[in-house]
């Protein structure tokens, strides 16, 4: 197995020492209750996407780079992780219809987080 296999995209949060609410990204206060005392947390690689749309425009700046043949349509939206946080992430697919409730697989953290249909969802024919 090569370096590159061995190293998975993660994606690190925080929990809040006295209320327990998860942040995305890892924060040093808590969004909810002000506290100021948080510990750093792997949060989980996969989720459900919790709405999404279609971005028919390009972006004005980084880190949404159209690829070197031109801009082309891109689906972005909101990834529930099982610790309660939504992310907003790039996805794979080509309508919400599609992609809203499906389980879906983080495949790259960084520079945004990326997201993939899991293969447990099952592929139209």
């Amino acid at each position: 197995m090569n370096q590159d296999q061995t190293l998975s995209p993660r994606l690190r949060g925080s929990r809040c020492d006295h209320c327990g609410t998860v942040a995305f990204p890892a924060s040093v206060s808590c969004q909810r209750c002000g506290g100021s005392d948080t510990t750093e947390i792997p949060l989980s690689g996969t989720g459900t996407v919790w709405t999404a749309t279609i971005q028919r425009f390009p972006p004005k700046s980084p880190p949404y780079f159209p690829p070197a043949d031109g801009f082309r349509p891109f689906a972005v939206g909101y990834v529930e992780l099982p610790e309660g946080v939504k992310v907003e992430a790039l996805l794979d697919g080509d309508s919400p219809a599609e992609l809203i409730g499906s389980e879906v697989v983080l495949v790259e953290s960084h520079p945004v987080p990326h997201f993939a249909m899991s293969a447990a969802t099952p592929e139209e024919n």
